[in-house]
């Protein structure tokens, strides 16, 4: 069976390291917030181009954790996109804020700026651009009218690790960037995680504070939480890390070789923004007859996805719920098209061969 993410595969690369530092860490007496931590977010901060890099419990709890050091609290709102993990939303209603969701763009699924206007009111406080399956969303745009409204801006990098706008890392642009680091993520752990990165260091010395329930010495200054950054998993991402690069350009060369050998199929691919370095979390495609081409490339042994199968919007739990921008035609069009393709650094040339090989066989019994 070919997987579309495999996370023990690169386990499997970085078996010996890996093991060595987890063993370390037990050896030792402690196991949160410890050496490992502080030697990632030092690392991460470096690599990603911040002053400040904060490790937290999971990508979720970063963006709320992010919000509520910028103040975002009850009655405010948060402006993002309804194409992206719920994780996106359910973090800003843990601060006691309302999302606000509009549309993608139809060529990049990232938010669409020119529907902000819209939906802007005097209660937004926040934009929290979503850069998806490994690409940015449009900050030049986006910066502009967070600056011109006076709005924070958050970049959720959650599927973007170590890609670049214009030739800055992502997280290091808006005012804080949120990472997840679950174990399918580009810099994945083996359990939950998550990073947040800022160039603010009286912003980082709060989130700190909030990651453990408000405190400085032990005395509560905010009302925070528990979301502490174990010692194993900083450890497991500080070997990663070292390979983030390189694992990253295996993900573009399979991503070229999609791309090249799928031009001429009955499908949509992926199209990278000008200026642009993406890191290919995912290659998504748009078919028709989805779920017949799911079911084909199962019983050829291929495992693909849906990311996401429902905009946040009309799932149960927030439907005519949230606010939303009066046209959400894109999102609701592709959410029935996108196939992600297996995409993870250890895929070997002779699997995505196969996978190639099996989308073409649909389309061609099809008789497309």
């Amino acid at each position: 069976m070919i997987l579309c993410a495999d996370p023990s595969a690169q386990f499997d690369s970085y078996q010996n390291e890996i093991e060595e530092a987890v063993l370390a860490v037990m050896r030792g007496n402690q196991y949160v917030l410890g050496e490992e931590v502080a030697s990632l977010e030092k690392e991460f901060a470096d690599y990603i181009e911040t002053t400040s890099a904060i490790g937290v419990a999971n990508g979720t709890d970063a963006i709320e954790l992010a919000l509520r050091a910028l103040g975002v609290g009850l009655g405010d709102e948060v402006i993002t996109v309804s194409h992206t993990a719920v994780a996106t939303i359910a973090a800003i209603e843990a601060t006691g804020a309302d999302a606000v969701l509009v549309d993608v763009e139809p060529e990049y699924y990232t938010l669409n700026p020119n529907q902000l206007e819209e939906v802007f009111s005097v209660k937004t406080r926040a934009i929290i651009a979503v850069h998806l399956y490994g690409q940015s969303a449009n900050l030049d745009l986006i910066t502009d009218f967070c600056k011109v409204k006076n709005i924070f801006l958050i970049e959720d990098a959650s599927q973007a690790h170590g890609a670049k706008y214009k030739g800055k890392r992502l997280g290091s642009i808006g005012d804080i960037g949120c990472f997840s680091c679950y174990p399918t993520k580009n810099l994945g752990a083996i359990g939950d995680a998550g990073l947040i990165t800022t160039k603010d260091t009286d912003l980082a010395t709060k989130i700190r504070m909030l990651r453990e329930y408000g405190w400085n010495n032990r005395i509560s200054e905010y009302p925070g939480r528990n979301s502490r950054l174990d010692e194993i998993q900083a450890a497991v991402l500080r070997i990663k890390l070292k390979y983030l690069d390189s694992d990253n350009e295996k993900r573009r060369q399979i991503a070229q070789y999609y791309m090249a050998n799928l031009a001429d199929s009955q499908t949509s691919l992926p199209v990278i923004r000008l200026d642009n370095e993406s890191v290919f979390h995912l290659f998504v495609i748009q078919v028709e007859r989805r779920q017949e081409l799911l079911d084909y490339l199962l019983s050829k042994g291929i495992q693909a996805g849906i990311h996401y199968p429902a905009p946040v919007h009309l799932q149960p739990a927030y439907k005519n719920r949230v606010k939303l921008a009066s046209n959400m035609r894109v999102t609701e069009n592709l959410s029935n098209k996108i196939v992600s393709l297996p995409m993870y650094p250890e895929l070997s040339i002779q699997e995505a061969t196969e996978i190639i090989n099996a989308v073409k066989s649909f389309f061609e019994e099809q008789g497309c």
